[in-house]
């Protein structure tokens, strides 16, 4: 599958250059006339912003944050043609579980920091040693450490085919997927293109395959229980109101990433407007709910390896790939957290739902924002397929 197995030690070296030239960027930002008083209604509010790109340029210390990351084993391989970048924490228990985590946009393996430790060693974080998995994070084809992407069609399909290979190539012959996002896309797809080896699958933030397609009509809207309407009326809302991102990246990946490459005051809201407007409470400003560093080293991976544009791609590949979600006999888990809207008579029509947990709070970036809830259900899902 790829012309290159070897499996390579990474470790994160960026330029002082290259830190230089950002804050010089933010320094010289051109912004924006807006409108006064209509808050966050039309976008992300330029005095926001601009405190924000100051707290980046001044105080933000990415070698903090970049030594904090190479504590993290860190490795590439070549894959489909594609470079690979991967964590890869292996657990002090000898009967750990392999454990894929499968990120989406615009998240970045930096979405999992906060569950890596409770996940490979719950002996050392107030949990039972018989729940501990060996993680496996990559960085998504065309996002961070992996680079741009060299080809189209990087489809969930082919993401889930490439993460399978990643997991032969370990050693690891039978392991679970988790994903959110984008990631559950690819988490499923793998239960479909590796079925000898996923024993389960625990996805998060589920959108397609976890959801109505098409109107609802009256007759089933009123059977519908609240907590379902709420989510129905959370998507009906994101399709009106929220998925400009979607479309633009869906059809004109190219045309946004000149602006997103080229100026970081630019990413920096691209990705904020998804942080303020997805993490919970959504009526609250995003570092109420993520801390302010923590996002900011998750821009800071897609400015540093220029992938805003190729990150895009999964969009357009989603929409042209044709890949419907096929129904498996594979174990599905489901967390559903105050943001989310999956909805469970939808999810079962394409999966195989061996568990669902209803959460009151928590939103999209749950690895991020609820850590310990994410974890106990992780744990929960997979105690009995180990």
């Amino acid at each position: 599958m790829a012309n290159n197995s070897e499996i390579r030690p990474f470790h994160i070296d960026v330029a002082q250059a290259d830190l230089d030239e950002l804050h010089t960027r933010l320094a010289n930002t051109r912004w924006p006339a807006t409108l006064t008083g209509v808050g966050w209604n039309r976008g992300v509010p330029v005095e926001y912003l601009e405190e924000l790109a100051e707290y980046w340029r001044t105080r933000y210390d990415w070698r903090a944050h970049e030594k904090r990351l190479n504590d993290i084993p860190q490795f590439t391989t070549e894959i489909d043609g594609q470079s690979i970048h991967f964590l890869h924490v292996r657990s002090p228990e000898p009967d750990a579980l392999p454990l894929l985590l499968a990120h989406g946009w615009p998240g970045s393996v930096i979405e999992f920091l906060k569950v890596i430790g409770p996940l490979t060693d719950p002996r050392s974080h107030g949990g039972d040693p018989a729940d501990a998995f060996h993680v496996v994070i990559p960085s998504m084809p065309g996002f961070g450490f992996s680079g741009p992407t060299r080809d189209g069609g990087w489809s969930s399909r082919r993401m889930a085919a490439a993460y399978a290979e990643l997991m032969r190539r370990l050693g690891y012959e039978r392991y679970g997927a988790q994903g959110g996002d984008f990631g559950a896309f690819v988490a499923p797809d793998l239960a479909r293109v590796d079925r000898d080896g996923v024993v389960g699958v625990h996805v998060n933030a589920a959108t397609y395959g976890f959801i109505p397609l098409g109107e609802v009509s009256e007759e089933e809207r009123a059977s519908l229980t609240e907590v379902e309407r709420a989510r129905l009326e959370r998507l009906t809302n994101f399709l009106s109101e929220g998925n400009g991102y979607f479309q633009i990246q869906a059809t004109r990946p190219h045309t946004v990433a000149y602006g997103l490459t080229d100026s970081p005051a630019g990413q920096l809201a691209w990705i904020v407007d998804k942080f303020k407007e997805w993490t919970h409470p959504s009526s609250g400003l995003p570092e109420e709910s993520v801390d302010r560093d923590h996002m900011l080293t998750n821009v800071m991976l897609y400015w540093l390896t220029g992938t805003a544009g190729s990150a895009a791609q999964i969009y357009y590949e989603s929409m042209h790939a044709q890949e419907w979600p096929t129904p498996t006999d594979v174990p599905v888990g489901v967390a559903v957290f105050a943001e989310d809207i999956a909805i469970r008579r939808y999810a079962e029509q394409a999966n195989n739902i061996a568990h669902w947990s209803d959460f009151d709070t928590g939103g999209h970036f749950a690895a991020m924002e609820v850590p310990e809830l994410l974890v106990g259900d992780v744990r929960k899902f997979f105690r009995p397929l180990r």
